[in-house]
């Protein structure tokens, strides 16, 4: 664990001394403190570059100081958003983690408000980004981050609400981006049942044998493409004894996705050990609001399967019945998650949860409509849509909201069933996919999460990698509203 060790006091001359990456966030402003450590080495820099003290709240600057160690400058705007300044936040710090320093030094500036944010984007930003993602080359240089020490601000609590939510942030990411051969539904289910022991989750599986027992038909015939029968519905259970509601978290384990019988050209394949990402984002938020301890019942329900062709694959017009009595006409085999997920909403609705929220990378016309850089929202209560939508501003974590007005769902009528899965024309797809995962939520308060944000080429807010673990901060934001609910209080 990475050691925080605080300082309210400003950071000194002999503590630049000594540090070897150092990372200084300032209050905007148009000229500089003269007794601000390091301010000469500082202003030559943006004399040399033309630039102004205040272009620092928009291109960070980084560059040697004369003791010999790294540093970066950059100011924050208390007018800023939280995505605003975690981007800054983390360009300003890549040089400095590129290096794999045994220790960041972070000194802020400013108000008691400002240096507040300041201490807690830099903090997080050291967290997530310092842990070793997977990766399988020789040369792996494996110097874990040892300790972040900060200067001017101190947090009576340790920060732990934003060191869970960075565990949880890194787990996701962690699953992500394990290739598909060392994350099957198999090996999936290993792992969770390891995370379970190590935080007392109750864990129960519906194999595939039990999952035909009970009529689950909509996540059999995705999964019976696979030779193993290796695919489950897990249920993990976190229990808080001051909880007043109850959250179930869905998320779509699809561990690969070759299209099935309509096949995925190369270009759209490459990646797709990615389309689990869904239920690693669940999991890691499981993981974050129990380690944070939120005083909330959480049921984490993972729909774990890969959608491969075989002569068992389910194809195009076929009928099947889901666990709720629903048939379901088949019109296209790569519409596989809103499958999977249909059955494992009827589970989670069964339980009566006070909300359902469900995460899955569902559509590419999601990514069409937002590119990779927002995810979209539906929801069945408005109230919840304005909660959504706070919970990504505050959290740095943007979703945009959708519309779900009944009317849409006349493109899915089907002649044969009581509803198509998809269209073949895929207009306004990720509303189709909503309406149909409606069918399956009964009554229940109901958020679905397209995340189109899973994936962003260079990182995105707090995040540097490319997989960036969207949807934990956003889920801790919305939970922590959740948990201040009263009994009587209802979400309509």
């Amino acid at each position: 664990m990475i050691k925080i060790v605080q300082n309210s006091s400003p950071v000194t001359e002999a503590a630049l001394a000594k540090a070897s990456h150092m990372l200084f966030v300032l209050p905007k402003a148009k000229s500089l403190a003269d007794d601000l450590p390091g301010v000469v080495a500082l202003r030559a820099r943006l004399a040399r570059r033309r630039m102004k003290p205040d272009d620092l709240a928009k291109t960070p600057l980084s560059g040697d100081l004369e003791p010999g160690g790294l540093a970066a400058w950059v100011m924050l705007d208390e007018a800023q958003t939280p995505f605003e300044r975690h981007a800054l936040i983390r360009k300003a710090l890549q040089p400095l983690l590129a290096e794999h320093p045994k220790e960041v030094v972070i000194a802020v500036f400013g108000g008691d408000e400002m240096r507040r944010l300041a201490a807690e984007a830099g903090v997080y930003t050291v967290l997530v980004n310092s842990a070793a993602l997977p990766q399988r080359k020789k040369k792996n240089e494996n110097r874990p981050l040892q300790k972040i020490t900060l200067h001017g601000y101190e947090d009576e609590k340790d920060f732990a609400a934003l060191r869970s939510q960075a565990e949880g942030n890194v787990l996701a990411r962690e699953l992500t981006i394990l290739p598909a051969n060392e994350l099957t539904p198999g090996l999936y289910r290993e792992r969770i049942r390891k995370l379970a022991r190590e935080n007392g989750w109750k864990c129960d599986e519906f194999d595939m044998k039990k999952l035909r027992k009970i009529g689950a038909g909509a996540f059999v015939a995705v999964a019976q493409g696979s030779s193993e029968e290796d695919a489950a519905i897990v249920r993990l259970r976190y229990r808080h004894p001051q909880a007043k509601k109850t959250v179930a978290l869905v998320g779509k384990g699809i561990c690969f996705d070759t299209g099935g019988h309509n096949l995925k050209p190369a270009r759209y394949m490459h990646g797709m050990h990615e389309d689990m990402n869904g239920s690693a984002v669940s999991l890691g938020l499981l993981l974050a609001a129990s380690r944070a301890k939120l005083p909330l019942n959480i049921d984490c329900w993972l729909a774990l399967a890969q959608n491969h062709i075989s002569p068992e694959a389910y194809k195009q017009g076929d009928v099947v019945t889901a666990l709720n009595g629903t048939t379901i006409e088949i019109v296209h085999t790569d519409a596989e998650g809103r499958m999977v997920l249909a059955d494992t909403l009827t589970l989670a609705a069964r339980e009566k949860p006070d909300l359902i929220v469900d995460f899955a990378t569902l559509t590419g016309s999601m990514a069409t409509a937002l590119g990779a850089r927002c995810s979209g929202i539906f929801a069945n209560r408005d109230r919840l849509v304005e909660q959504a939508v706070a919970a990504g501003k505050c959290s740095g974590e943007r979703v945009c909201a959708f519309p779900l007005d009944a009317d849409y769902e006349e493109g899915l009528e089907s002649q044969i069933a009581d509803i198509k899965q998809c269209t073949m024309e895929g207009e306004a797809d990720h509303i189709l996919a909503a309406r149909f995962l409606m069918r399956f939520i009964g009554e229940r308060p109901w958020l679905h999460v397209d995340l189109s944000a899973s994936n962003c080429k260079g990182g995105l807010g707090a995040v540097a990698s490319d997989v960036n673990g969207f949807g934990v901060g956003w889920g801790m934001a919305l939970l922590r509203g959740m948990s201040l609910l009263g009994t009587g209080d209802n979400l309509t």
